[in-house]
């Protein structure tokens, strides 16, 4: 039986029960890339904050680091005690099956169900930065203290 798709309302409905003074803004393009949502908002792409699901084990795994930077699956492979092959990237499919929302729309919370998350320590020198906002043509603008604060992510060094 498929699932309904998470989208922008439901995300929104995700910040107000939880309080987050996020905004989500619905663009006129499609963001995709870190690229092309820094361009779409006037920003730099190190203010542009991907959410990226990695299947550890078997268990799901969300990452969230800044901009075009590379995520390391080595420090995921040691946090979690397992080698660095058992680390891989979700499958589009399985994002979606996981998450509810599509690749390149997927915000940092407000998923199906809670996910294990790691937030590079880089993402919290910043008070303003933007998120996937349920939909390839939304961001959330937001403070990512409240990444932090909603998911009780671990912060790490996540980048090669």
């Amino acid at each position: 039986m498929p699932t309904a798709r998470l989208g922008v309302d439901e995300l929104s409905n995700y910040l107000q029960a939880h309080a987050i003074p996020g905004e989500i803004m619905r663009l006129s393009v499609s963001t995709p890339t870190v690229e092309a949502a820094a361009k779409a908002v006037g920003t730099s792409v190190d203010q542009i904050i991907k959410s990226i699901l990695f299947i550890v084990d078997e268990q799901p795994v969300l990452a969230i680091a800044c901009g075009i930077s590379n995520i390391n699956r080595r420090v995921i492979a040691e946090l979690y005690g397992v080698g660095k092959k058992r680390v891989k990237l979700a499958s589009a499919e399985t994002v979606y099956e996981i998450s509810g929302y599509e690749v390149g729309a997927m915000p940092p919370f407000g998923h199906r169900r809670p996910l294990a998350t790691l937030i590079d320590l880089r993402v919290l020198n910043f008070t303003d930065a933007y998120a996937g906002g349920g939909a390839e043509n939304a961001l959330v603008h937001l403070n990512p203290q409240d990444i932090l604060r909603v998911t009780g992510a671990k912060v790490l060094d996540l980048l090669d």
